[in-house]
């Protein structure tokens, strides 16, 4: 895979460039699911829209479509047969894009902006879950305007991960709750966050044997991830380690500390890639506690990440993430999405 194309001139990684990326940050980026034969990759952006591409064996990108909303939107996810793409927005609206008549309808509002949205496919029910700055979690089924269950968060919902039969969300008070979503969506537990400063991103992982959803990784602004199992067998099962940070290798140096902007697992190896503000990925094996490999650091944050269905491909998103603030803003600095094959990257530290 990727063997034809050189890497792009920009990036220390020779990863190659998605063409025609957005113009502003990208703020959400996903994979087509395994019920699509070709690879697709859709990125949402602070630019008010929605594009995607399809992505070749060689590695060459083709534009296919943009949706545009009212406001910067803020997460995707596609539907599980691969024919719509759900899109959550500022406007306080989601909108089901069909993607073969190339149209929109809204599906789902709050009273504040929307920040994430998951389609959830059950045995016996399909619905899609949102959550607000709001302080809601709403489940919705699409062709109706009223939510089939609306719940209340502790605060404004910062991050969010659904994987059958669990759900879980982060909060601005750095609540962390649990969902479960057999039968129908009933919440199942709150826990205390096992991180001192405000969540940026979770993920779930799964047990390597059974496959299940067993745990979540936590990403905060600190510079560090937890990871936390839902029903621990061994309290010490559950640890914390630091990244996306630069400097302080001597005693009484200052180091400097940056967001983990995003956690993604791979699909088949069950080991998880960060992105951070430092503009670096890191991928890591949380069984084996140890570091798979780094990037070479690119000169803005990094914002998003995913992996294909299969695992063979990770993509990243590079731009500004206001984490300096306005007067580090740079509006000469585009944005890119690039892509790298990852599949032994990404393998499992034999032990």
């Amino acid at each position: 895979m990727f063997n034809q194309l050189g890497g792009g001139t920009s990036n220390p990684n020779k990863d190659l460039e998605v063409t025609s990326p957005p113009d502003d940050t990208v703020s959400s980026l996903e994979f087509s699911p395994p019920s699509v034969q070709q690879t697709f990759l859709v990125a949402g952006s602070w630019d008010c829209r929605v594009r995607c591409w399809e992505v070749e064996i060689s590695g060459k990108t083709v534009p296919k479509a943009a949706q545009s909303m009212d406001g910067p939107i803020l997460d995707v996810a596609w539907h599980d047969d691969g024919s719509k793409v759900f899109m959550a927005s500022t406007d306080k609206s989601v909108k089901c894009w069909d993607l073969a008549a190339n149209q929109c309808v809204q599906v789902a509002a709050h009273d504040a902006p929307v920040k994430t949205c998951h389609w959830i496919k059950a045995p016996n029910y399909n619905c899609l879950m949102t959550t607000s700055w709001d302080k809601t979690i709403k489940f919705w089924d699409t062709r109706s305007a009223v939510p089939i269950m609306t719940m209340n968060l502790s605060e404004r919902c910062y991050c969010a991960d659904v994987a059958y039969p669990m759900a879980v969300v982060g909060t601005a008070d750095r609540g962390i709750c649990l969902y479960t979503l057999e039968g129908k969506p009933a919440e199942y537990k709150r826990v205390e966050s096992p991180l001192k400063y405000q969540h940026r991103c979770i993920a779930i992982f799964r047990d390597k044997k059974t496959k299940q959803p067993t745990g979540f990784a936590l990403g905060s602004v600190e510079g560090r991830v937890a990871i936390q199992y839902v029903n621990p067998v061994n309290p010490k099962d559950n640890f914390t380690f630091k990244c996306h940070r630069a400097g302080g290798g001597t005693t009484g140096s200052f180091q400097d500390i940056y967001a983990v902007n995003d956690i993604a697992f791979h699909p088949a190896h069950g080991t998880l890639a960060t992105v951070g503000s430092d503009g670096s990925y890191s991928f890591w094996d949380k069984d084996a506690r140890t570091k798979l490999k780094s990037s070479e650091t690119l000169d803005q944050p990094l914002t998003k990440c995913a992996f294909n269905h299969s695992g063979q491909v990770f993509a990243y998103a590079v731009g500004y993430d206001w984490s300096k603030g306005h007067e580090h803003y740079n509006p000469a600095k585009k944005n890119f999405i690039f892509l790298r094959p990852c599949f032994d990257d990404l393998k499992p530290r034999t032990t």
